[in-house]
C-alpha cells in the first residue's frame, strides 16, 4: 500500500487507496526479481515496452504473495535500456495469469507463487515509479533487507527462545544457552530500535547498519529455532510441534528479500568462515 500511496500516480492513489484502506479490495507486490530473486539471469524475467499511453509487460514475477486474491499487483519490470518501472496492474487485464502457488517448506498459507504476463497492456495512469535506473532505490515504499524483515526474524527467534526458557526451569543444563540467546535477542532488538530512530548504535554494538542487523537476525533465528528443536528432542520432529515449524520458518529468512551482502555473510557463517 505504501508504494501506491508514495507513487507518482495521483490517479492510482485516488482510485485504489480508499477501497484498500476499507478492506474492500486487496493488492500485493511482485518486486523480488528487481532486487534479489533471479538476479543471476542475463535477461530480466519481467520486461516492459513503452507504447502509446501504455506499458506492455512480458514475462513473469516469480514470487507474489496472495496473488490469487488480489485485484491489483504492484510489479516491477525492466525496459531494454535497463531502466525500470513500478506499475499497479489490474489482475483482470487480458494476459495476466496467476499460477497455482507451489507448496513451500514453510508459510504455504501465504499463497506465494508466480504471476505471468503475456503482453499485458497497462495504461500509464497505473505507473507508480519510473522509468528510471534502479527504481527500488527511489524511496517509494520499504526497501529490500529493511528493518521490517529483521523484526520478523527477531520475533521468530523470540518464540523459540521463550520455549527454551520454559524448558530450562526443570532442565538446568539449558540455563546457560538460554541466557546467551536471550542476551543476543535483546541486543539485536535494541540495535533495531536505535536504527529505526536514526540513533547511533550503542557502544560496543556489533550492529551498525541494516544489513548487519539482518545478517545477525537471520543467524539468531536459525540457531534459536534449532536449539528449540534439540531441546524438544524427538517430540519436536513430529509434525505439528512448534519447534519443527520454527525451524522451517527460519529457513525463509535465507531466501526472502535477502540482499547479496547478507546472503554472503550467512553463507560464510554456515561454512565456518565467519570471524
Amino acid at each position: 500500500m505504501s508504494r501506491i500511496a508514495g507513487g507518482q500516480s495521483d490517479i492510482a492513489r485516488d482510485a485504489l487507496l480508499p477501497d484498500l484502506l476499507a478492506g474492500r479490495t486487496f493488492a500485493t507486490v511482485g518486486i523480488s526479481h528487481l532486487t534479489t530473486s533471479r538476479q543471476h539471469l542475463a535477461r530480466p524475467v519481467l520486461r516492459a515496452e513503452e507504447a502509446a499511453g501504455a506499458l506492455v509487460l512480458t514475462g513473469y514475477s516469480p514470487w507474489v504473495t496472495g496473488a490469487p486474491f488480489a485485484q491489483h499487483l504492484v510489479v516491477g519490470a525492466t525496459l531494454d535500456d535497463s531502466r525500470q518501472v513500478l506499475v499497479a496492474v489490474p489482475t483482470d487485464l487480458p494476459g495476466v495469469r496467476v499460477e497455482p502457488p507451489p507448496r513451500l517448506v514453510g508459510l504455504s498459507a501465504s499463497q506465494t507463487g508466480p504471476v505471468h504476463f503475456d503482453r499485458v497492456r497497462v495504461d500509464r495512469k497505473w505507473l507508480l515509479a519510473g522509468p528510471v535506473h534502479e527504481v527500488m532505490k527511489q524511496g517509494v515504499g520499504g526497501k529490500t533487507g529493511g528493518l521490517q524483515t529483521s523484526a520478523l526474524a527477531i520475533g521468530l527467534a523470540g518464540g523459540a527462545i521463550d520455549y527454551l526458557s520454559g524448558e530450562s526451569v526443570p532442565r538446568t543444563e539449558l540455563v546457560e544457552p538460554v541466557e546467551a540467546l536471550v542476551a543476543e535477542r535483546d541486543a539485536l532488538a535494541a540495535a533495531m530500535i536505535a536504527l529505526a530512530g536514526g540513533a547511533p548504535p550503542a557502544s560496543g554494538s556489533c550492529v551498525s547498519t541494516a544489513n548487519d542487523l539482518r545478517q545477525r537476525a537471520n543467524s539468531l533465528a536459525l540457531r534459536a529455532s534449532q536449539a528449540a528443536l534439540a531441546a524438544a528432542k524427538g517430540a519436536g520432529y513430529v509434525v505439528g510441534h512448534p519447534a519443527g515449524r520454527w525451524c522451517r520458518e527460519a529457513l525463509f529468512f535465507l531466501v526472502w528479500s535477502c540482499p547479496q551482502p547478507v546472503l554472503q555473510a550467512n553463507l560464510c557463517e554456515l561454512a565456518g568462515l565467519a570471524g
